[in-house]
């Protein structure tokens, strides 16, 4: 059926409409979680997201940009669609916001063109070289940095040790600082002993061929989330593998994700924590902006020491072991009791996490937004005429924000990224300019990957059209600053800045996206903190790094070369950002984009 809103004309299946009509637009998915017939036809072998399925169908099977297809291909009512600014928002069966997942059995609409994916070179239109799919694969296995630049990464130019991966298809000087998940897995970092990976989408074979081959046989454990027959499609893909085990992240609240992502990395030498914002599949570590937070090495503790010794000035330790207690798993026991034996205190970092529950008292303030919160009110200085500096929040997918932005994003959200210094706030938290970061359907079409991006970014358009008071606060895409334009983010940051962006007050990146889901939701009167999902993260403080002025001076024109100075944060994209012109729409997953061929030459039809 044609639908007509505030931002054009699109389709929406029948099967679409009456899901929408029929739930509450929080209807947990068992589409997304599966995988299909088709899926293992088509190569895709890890349990993902609806959104990342249509990616994954339309770089098998591309939609060719051409007047035939247009006039033959396309049904009539897509072909009733406006110009590009008429492009509407989409709202997205989301692999990262579940609570808003609607899924459908969709129709086949389109007749596609049946060949194999081709061979992504980056802003070169219509190539015709065709590559199975193993082959693919094998070419998203980026071959480690040398040897000394990562001696050079570990031992200085870094001192927040916050960092980027690799990037296939931009200038190389961009990629210099970066790292790629087998730079992370490298015997250069530590002799492995075992291992734990906590994340959300995961590719086992992938994941295995990423180590070493001297470290593909040491234990494995898998941390995630999923139930029923995505489970057993996981627990399926490591049965080759004898040294891998799992530990299921229990999800008591409906609609929640285990959507942490980090390692952790047991060395014959020590311990090292990783929090970052990849899934464990090749797409995600490919053509993509994503961040990275690696530890320092930390030593064994000389035997008999207390058990509150080797902990940081930012409490770290005994944060994370309060985040993996939270999983009430018998399976984490050795990793809590690890972390025990080992000096944390060289980190400079505030973990921040978020575990599903629903919190009171001084509960309320150990995870989501609320831990923000306390954090920032703890540790963070007040700055001169406050009300002043913007709030910047830049991510990869929304879920439902309310009617409008009292309902959450304006009232307590707002006020937890604001909070500074013990004193309270006297200025309205209203004032505060908000800049929002998503990517526009432009940013997407002109990408690296081209339209199959936006299988990463799940917004959809039943919950977009509910909340196109939201798409005032949206600001495009850019980095030229790390040369990632053209990368679309899949990392989520948050910051506080100076009027004239050139300071900061404080840094996150997170896994956490803009959901309420993620963050955490007051309930009762606010004497309550209901969050669904596990997300983690790590909070930068000038304080913790030796800066009595309150801020970190943003970092110059190009990332690789900002190695000199310990006050200059890597922010990773363009400031201030730009806000979206009178054309731009949102990227929004779920509806057809046929205006325009993306950098393959093709269009993007969800069916």
């Amino acid at each position: 059926m044609l639908q007509e809103g505030a931002h054009g004309k699109w389709t929406v299946s029948s099967s679409d409409e009456s899901a929408e009509e029929n739930s509450d637009s929080e209807k947990p998915s068992t589409s997304s979680v599966s995988v299909t017939a088709h899926d293992r036809t088509s190569g895709l072998q890890y349990p993902c997201s609806d959104a990342r399925k249509v990616a994954h169908k339309r770089k098998a099977s591309p939609l060719k940009f051409t007047d035939e297809s247009l006039s033959t291909e396309i049904p009539p009512a897509v072909k009733q669609r406006p110009s590009q600014e008429g492009l509407g928002w989409c709202l997205s069966s989301s692999d990262e916001e579940p609570e808003d997942q609607q899924r459908h059995a969709h129709k086949e609409t389109v007749k596609e063109e049946k060949y194999n994916a081709p061979e992504e070179q980056p802003l070169n239109l219509c190539k015709d070289d065709k590559l199975s799919e193993n082959l693919k694969a094998e070419k998203y296995n980026e071959t480690p940095t040398e040897a000394q630049d990562t001696w050079d990464l570990l031992n200085g130019g870094n001192p927040f040790r916050f960092f980027l991966t690799k990037v296939s298809g931009i200038e190389q000087s961009y990629n210099s600082g970066a790292l790629h998940i087998k730079d992370i897995l490298s015997p250069l970092f530590g002799t492995l002993i075992s291992s734990a990976q906590f994340n959300y989408c995961i590719d086992v074979g992938w994941l295995v061929r990423q180590y070493p081959q001297e470290f593909r046989k040491k234990p494995l454990l898998i941390v995630h989330g999923e139930k029923r027959e995505s489970k057993a499609e996981l627990l399926a893909q490591a049965r080759p593998y004898e040294n891998i085990s799992f530990c299921q992240a229990k999800l008591d609240i409906a609609f929640g994700t285990h959507h942490t992502k980090m390692m952790l990395l047991l060395y014959e030498e020590g311990l090292r924590v990783v929090i970052h914002t990849s899934n464990l599949i090749a797409e995600d570590w490919h053509q993509k902006t994503q961040g990275i937070w690696l530890s320092p090495l930390y030593p064994r503790l000389p035997k008999g020491t207390t058990d509150c010794a080797g902990e940081s000035a930012t409490n770290f330790k005994s944060d994370l072991i309060s985040y993996l207690m939270a999983y009430n798993s018998p399976t984490l026991k050795e990793w809590i009791d690890l972390i025990q034996e080992h000096d944390l205190s060289e980190t400079r970092v505030y973990l921040l996490g978020s575990t599903p529950g629903r919190y009171q008292g001084s509960d309320k303030e150990k995870w989501g937004h609320l831990r923000l919160r306390k954090l920032l009110r703890g540790h963070a200085l007040s700055v001169p005429a406050q009300e002043s500096w913007p709030l910047v929040g830049q991510f990869s997918s929304i879920g439902s924000m309310g009617a409008d932005g009292s309902k959450w994003l304006c009232s307590e959200f707002q006020e937890s990224l604001v909070a500074a210094g013990s004193s309270v706030t006297t200025f309205h938290k209203s004032d505060v300019p908000i800049h929002l970061v998503y990517p526009t359907v432009n940013n997407v079409r002109q990408s690296l990957e081209g339209y199959p991006a936006g299988g990463s970014l799940p917004y959809s358009i039943q919950t977009a059209q509910k909340q196109l008071w939201l798409h005032s606060y949206f600001h495009k895409w850019s980095a030229e600053v790390s040369g990632r334009t053209h990368a679309m983010p899949h990392i989520k940051t948050y910051m506080r800045l100076s009027p004239d962006f050139q300071k900061i007050a404080w840094f996150l990146v997170t896994s956490a996206n803009l959901s309420k889901a993620a963050w955490g939701a007051l309930e009762k009167n606010g004497s309550q903190l209901m969050i669904r999902s596990y997300e983690l993260g790590v909070l930068f403080l000038p304080s913790a790094f030796g800066l009595d002025k309150g801020y970190f001076h943003v970092g110059g024109k190009n990332l690789p070369e900002r190695k000199d100075s310990a006050t200059c944060f890597p922010v990773p994209y363009d400031l201030p950002p730009e806000q979206y012109g009178s054309k731009d729409q949102p990227w929004i997953w779920n509806i057809p984009y046929t205006d325009a061929p993306d950098t393959h030459g093709n269009m993007w039809v969800p069916s």
